[in-house]
């Protein structure tokens, strides 16, 4: 659909996201309210819309937003329960489908050839913390909040977070993350690196765009190729990763302590872990 009063042009074709071409930036916003937990759909989804964005000439710069009251909550497999939690999907073999596939096309999102800037607005947790992680730039308000949360459920980090998370803040840094589990706000984030900018709740969208038209303003091609300079291998040590994440995941879901860390999370409640 397209406004011709505005040169706007939006996309319906997505069930989950809605694509707006606008002064040559591609605003992608996931739609599922409000917590937007992701599955193999959604990834999906937003894959195919970085491919379009990709073969659109008219699009140079992608921005990836959210509406509801978090970017991304974390994993739905299928039972609309969040990240860990138990649902048909995440037996011992439906896990090992389930997740492969979506690593699949995880990495896709890595593929793009166009910048993306993620604008973060309240939760970016676990394989959400992870789709943050895919964007060259992160934006956020001051309610967003972000961790790594893996080992409170007894698993092991996926989404290739053991490869972007430690080129963005360090590997100290990131292995104390990953290692803690804690959750992070946005100042935080900020002064680690991982975010480039804390503006006004009301003002998170406009920064994003304002930035967005900065480097929509330049060379399409230079930005094309100096961006594949900068992410040189990138989609590659993710798509390794991915699958040392995926072997490590399905073993540590055998155990007692990820059974007792889903539950616990879905609780509310610190995990009681006896190492088994």
């Amino acid at each position: 659909m397209s406004n011709e009063n505005s040169g706007t042009t939006t996309q319906n074709e997505y069930a989950d996201i809605e694509v707006t071409l606008n002064d040559h930036v591609a605003v992608i916003e996931i739609q599922r309210p409000p917590y937007n937990f992701f599955d193999l759909s959604l990834i999906q989804q937003i894959a195919d819309a970085f491919e379009h964005a990709d073969n659109d000439p008219q699009c140079r710069v992608v921005v990836l937003a959210a509406a509801g009251r978090a970017f991304c909550a974390g994993a739905n497999f299928g039972s609309g329960q969040t990240d860990g939690d138990r649902s048909p999907e995440f037996t011992e073999e439906g896990f090992q489908n389930t997740t492969g596939k979506l690593y699949s096309e995880a990495i896709r999102l890595f593929k793009n050839k166009k910048p993306i800037i993620a604008a973060i607005h309240g939760a970016a947790i676990g394989g959400g913390f992870g789709l943050a992680c895919v964007a060259d730039f992160r934006i956020a308000s001051p309610k967003a909040r972000f961790a790594a949360n893996f080992v409170k459920l007894g698993l092991h980090q996926g989404f290739g977070i053991s490869v972007t998370l430690p080129r963005l803040i360090g590997r100290q840094n990131a292995t104390r993350l990953l290692l803690s589990g804690r959750r992070i706000n946005a100042e935080e984030a900020l002064s680690l690196g991982l975010v480039d900018e804390v503006v006004a709740e009301g003002e998170l969208r406009s920064a994003a765009m304002k930035l967005a038209l900065e480097l929509a303003a330049n060379a399409p091609l230079a930005i094309q190729s100096v961006r594949a300079t900068m992410r040189q291998g990138l989609a590659e040590a993710v798509a390794a990763a991915t699958v040392h994440e995926l072997a490590e995941q399905q073993w540590l879901r055998a155990t007692k302590d990820a059974y007792e860390g889903i539950c616990a999370v879905s609780e509310r409640r610190p995990g009681n872990f006896t190492g088994q």
